[in-house]
């Protein structure tokens, strides 16, 4: 079977989740026998960050020579010169007054949008019909949108929901126009069938979707009793980690920094450590210079190998806001680390069993009591991080990939 694996975006030099499952997912398809590629459409050059099998062939689509229109950029003026604020202030005129009759003409900027998403999904239908495909799955409903506007297509469409599915069509997290909502909405009429990650998110899809849903999970690594985190040895120093991308409005990291250090004076033999990359490390670093703790609160950047990281760890600190499945916890929770996390955060709230494998808090305060539990009690990191190993033996690879391979067999 020829399977076409689509993420639009980010999945070249891409080091996030949904690049991850989209790289497992291809490369068990063609362990089973299928012969599979991978496309995207990114204005960019480089390769894929996970390791994929080698007969995994992976086409970037984007075209430069694909009709993008957009009004022209505004330029402000910042320097003192008289005749050059004067010059500037004409053309800042000037291009408002375009941008304002480019606007009318093409219809606003719902008419932009559809304008722009019509000449792409224009080339995605002539390369999946050249393709030919026996099935398409789509890593998210943004890439189904694109593929599938103004186009019809004869084989069947599964979209692989890496969220909770309402986060992929609404504004509940971010700024999406109307239009956009709408169009998204009216992509999931193309779906034979829907993955999501738990069987909780089923009530969260929309009433435009009328195919098949069925709940998988995602893969998490396995370990070995002897892999496990030892938390009866002694340290000097002790760590908790955070592994997320520095993207504060969701991962929420400068929540951990406070937590931390309302308890450092107090457990002067415990780090907090952060891996990852992202557009908040300058307001991080700020805050953790401001509270004078460069000495105790380390942002170490991306990490290759987060299990050797989580390994050497203590406790796992996740204060997000949202989720969808969150690997980097999972991982975590594989390798035998207690785990904390706010109540309110889809994902978190579905992995982690209050007081069973970890600590699910309502607010900052309960966060800070947790961890305080966990940093002062060994045999309690123990006891938690050994339930949440067990907890994440239901999501082993080989389990989620039959499952995959079940759904497959019965579309096609």
């Amino acid at each position: 079977m020829k399977i076409l694996l689509i993420q639009h975006l980010n999945f070249i030099n891409g080091s996030g989740g949904t690049e991850k499952i989209c790289s497992f997912l291809a490369n068990n398809f063609t362990l089973s026998g299928n012969t599979v590629e991978i496309a995207t459409n990114q204005d960019i050059t480089g390769k894929s960050m996970f390791a994929l099998h080698k007969s995994v062939k992976v086409t970037n689509i984007f075209n430069p020579d694909t009709l993008q229109k957009g009004p022209l950029p505004i330029y402000n003026y910042q320097g003192k010169n008289p005749f050059l604020w004067l010059k500037f202030k004409v053309k800042k005129k000037k291009t408002k007054l375009y941008n304002k009759k480019f606007y009318t003409k093409i219809g606003g900027k719902d008419g932009l949008f559809k304008f722009n998403l019509s000449q792409r999904s224009r080339n995605w239908k002539t390369y999946i019909d050249e393709l030919n495909p026996d099935l398409i799955i789509t890593m998210s409903i943004g890439s189904l949108l694109e593929i599938t506007y103004n186009n019809t297509y004869k084989f069947p469409i599964i979209n692989s929901t890496n969220g909770r599915p309402d986060y992929d069509y609404t504004d509940i997290l971010w700024y999406r126009s109307s239009i956009e909502m709408e169009l998204l909405r009216h992509s999931y009429r193309h779906l034979t069938a829907i993955q999501v990650l738990f069987e909780s998110y089923k009530a969260f899809l929309p009433e435009t979707f009328k195919g098949k849903q069925i709940s998988i999970s995602n893969p998490v690594p396995q370990f070995s009793e002897e892999e496990l985190v030892n938390h009866n040895i002694s340290k000097e120093k002790y760590k908790i980690i955070n592994i997320a991308a520095l993207a504060t409005d969701c991962k929420q990291q400068h929540i951990a920094i406070d937590v931390f250090a309302n308890l450092c004076k107090k457990f002067k033999n415990w780090e907090l450590h952060f891996w990852g990359v992202g557009n908040d490390l300058k307001f991080l670093n700020e805050k953790i210079q401001n509270l004078n703790l460069q000495d105790k609160i380390f942002l170490n950047g991306f990490t290759d190998n987060p299990i050797s990281k989580l390994k050497e760890s203590d406790i796992f600190l996740f204060p997000s806001k949202y989720e969808g499945f969150p690997l980097a916890l999972t991982e975590a929770m594989s390798v035998g680390l207690p785990c904390i996390g706010f109540k309110t955060c889809s994902g978190v709230n579905e992995l982690i069993k209050h007081n069973e494998n970890g600590f699910l808090a309502e607010d900052r305060d309960e966060l800070t009591i947790y961890l305080q539990r966990l940093m002062e009690d060994v045999k309690l990191r123990n006891d938690l991080g050994k339930n949440a190993h067990k907890a994440m033996i239901q999501f082993a690879p080989e389990k989620i990939q039959a499952n995959w391979n079940l759904l497959l067999k019965s579309i096609i």
